[in-house]
């Protein structure tokens, strides 16, 4: 990252704004409007001196600049002021969250509409994985039949009953000791680790010698889901077409293309789980194929130590990042106090 002097730092913010605002390349006449105290020839020689450094480009000759992915870079890490949402804004946003499902992947579809109608942009929510979930209740129930009903209820909200049939009766008091057993042994951890341990457990020569612990484990593999592929969902895919960057057909194509096979957007899924706090891909840095021209603003929601999923907004690199990401934010945290409070 270029190290600016201040006045670099203010004639770069007020091309960047200027450019977000317009689309045009900016002058340094149009610079001297903004409220930059200085002559225009002073700020041409700055703007020359940041496209030496790879921050603007001049797109035609006798044009003025434009910033570089490089630029939008420098300006969302160090110079952009996010807009905090004012109480009645977060009240009025908050409002649009009226959730008309207690089911969370119904919850999150009508959360990617309502973050799409509000930022204008097309957006990417992933479903939690089963193996992200941590597992709160899992409890078997003895049927007339004999067969055993396994009910497994997870922190994001999610149930689901699976019928198992043990190859030899289970008797009350000792089902009554197998649950006991395995909410002891399993609960609080997530699918993934409980896979993982279940599996280590069956393998370990002191299982071999305590029949409960076996009976018990062996009943919970046939539960605990072993499918871990994210699900993704897009909203608002048709406002892409609404940008006159992003109108070439050859780059349309391409866009929709990578919403389409979705392995980029998995990527980048797992990229913002993996960090701290909201991210931003600018151009490139997003890799959505051959595509430079699309950002991407992205949040995980869940706990901090154990995010369950991702939201974004996916737009060109031309977007009101400021708007954006308040918006992607407050919604992540609305989404992870719903999961919170189930």
């Amino acid at each position: 990252m270029p190290d600016l002097n201040h006045r670099a730092r203010k004639i770069l913010a007020a091309v960047v704004h200027e450019y977000l605002a317009t689309g045009e390349a900016v002058g340094s006449r149009t610079v001297t409007r903004r409220g930059v105290d200085l002559s225009a020839a002073t700020v041409r020689n700055v703007m020359s001196d940041l496209e030496e450094a790879g921050l603007l480009k001049q797109p035609h000759t006798s044009s003025g600049r434009v910033p570089t992915d490089q630029g939008l870079r420098f300006f969302v890490d160090s110079l952009l002021k996010v807009r905090t949402l004012s109480p009645r804004e977060r009240d009025e946003v908050r409002a649009r969250y009226e959730f008309s499902s207690g089911e969370l992947d119904s919850a999150l579809r009508e959360a990617g509409r309502v973050l799409s109608d509000l930022s204008q942009q097309t957006v990417v929510v992933s479903l939690p994985r089963a193996g992200q979930d941590v597992l709160e209740h899992l409890e078997f129930m003895r049927l007339a039949s004999g067969a055993l009903l396994a009910v497994l209820v997870t922190r994001s909200g999610h149930v689901e009953n699976k019928l198992v049939h043990p190859e030899t009766p289970v008797d009350p008091e000792e089902l009554e000791r197998i649950n006991n057993y395995l909410q002891g042994r399993l609960g609080r951890r997530t699918l993934a680790e409980v896979r993982a341990l279940i599996a280590d457990e069956l393998a370990s020569d002191r299982t071999t010698y305590d029949r409960l612990a076996q009976r018990a484990l062996e009943l919970s593999r046939a539960v605990v889901p072993e499918h871990d592929a994210s699900e993704v969902i897009i909203e608002g895919q048709a406002r892409l077409l609404e940008h006159a960057e992003l109108a070439d057909v050859g780059k349309m194509r391409a866009l929709f293309r990578a919403l389409e096979e979705k392995q980029e957007l998995l990527g980048l899924i797992e990229k913002t789980e993996q960090a701290d706090g909201l991210q931003v891909f600018i151009g490139a840095e997003a890799q959505l194929g051959e595509l430079t021209d699309v950002s991407v603003v992205a949040a995980s929601y869940g706990a901090d130590e154990q995010p369950l999923g991702t939201l974004g907004v996916i737009g060109p690199t031309r977007m009101n990042y400021s708007k954006v990401i308040a918006l992607v934010d407050f919604t992540a945290q609305i989404l992870s106090n719903m999961i919170e409070k189930r």
